[in-house]
């Protein structure tokens, strides 16, 4: 299994609008894909900005391709980031899953 992360920040007044939008967009997209295996969506304010961390598990990297394409290493973004995002990482991070303690 393989984690895929990502990273974002936005306003902190735009934090709870922007988190919906996450579900409504990337993580429904997560759901729609065969080897998905779930996500999380971490959030952590910090002063006027609030960061946005996504981390998904995927059953294998061509579950990952069929989600984003064939250079699994570039973020997604859908039409409305732009008007939320104020940093936001262009590349995703993947990890090799060796042990889930407590996640059934």
């Amino acid at each position: 299994m393989t984690a895929r992360i990502w990273r974002g920040v936005v306003r902190r007044e735009d934090a709870e609008e922007y988190a919906t939008y996450i579900g409504d967009t990337g993580f429904d997209a997560y759901g729609a894909t065969p080897g998905n295996r779930g996500a999380l969506m971490l959030r952590r304010d910090d002063g006027e900005r609030t960061e946005f961390l996504t981390f998904s598990l995927w059953e294998s990297l061509d579950a990952i391709r069929a989600f984003a394409g064939d250079d699994i290493e570039t973020a997604v973004y859908y039409p409305e980031d732009d008007r939320y995002l104020i940093e936001r990482d262009s590349t995703v991070k993947h990890y090799e899953v060796v042990d889930s303690a407590g996640m059934g």
